[in-house]
């Protein structure tokens, strides 16, 4: 047994191109609410989750991110609201079905080509 165990995720890092359009996508059109940026970073709340969009300060680090995936209420509904902004990587579909739930996600590309889905887990 470790003494000192993970306890919870404190931040995501996503690498970002350029650090004003990434910041405006994920606030504008994602509704994340921002905590404080600097000229390379820019920091959001995610129910409780930090995420850091930032300008990579070498070359490994330069490189689309790990696929986030947000958790909404109404996956059809949140592509639909989106839709005409977001560029969605197909349309929200089920990928798991569990006794009487349903795992729905639709991925989607970020401003700096990352890609991320929306989840929702519906009761039958």
């Amino acid at each position: 047994m470790q003494s000192n165990p993970v306890q919870k995720i404190g931040q995501i890092g996503i690498p970002v191109k350029d650090i004003e359009r990434a910041t405006a996508f994920y606030q504008e059109k994602l509704g994340l609410s921002l905590l404080f940026n600097t000229d390379t970073m820019a920091f959001f709340d995610c129910e409780g989750v930090r995420l850091l969009l930032t300008l990579p300060e070498n070359e490994q680090f330069a490189h689309p991110s790990s696929v986030i995936y947000l958790q909404v209420a109404d996956i059809k509904a949140k592509y639909e609201e989106l839709s005409g902004s977001v560029q969605f990587i197909g349309e929200p579909h089920v990928v798991a079905k569990i006794g009487d739930m349903e795992t729905w996600m639709v991925f989607f590309k970020d401003s700096e080509e990352n890609t991320h889905a929306f989840m929702s887990e519906v009761i039958l």
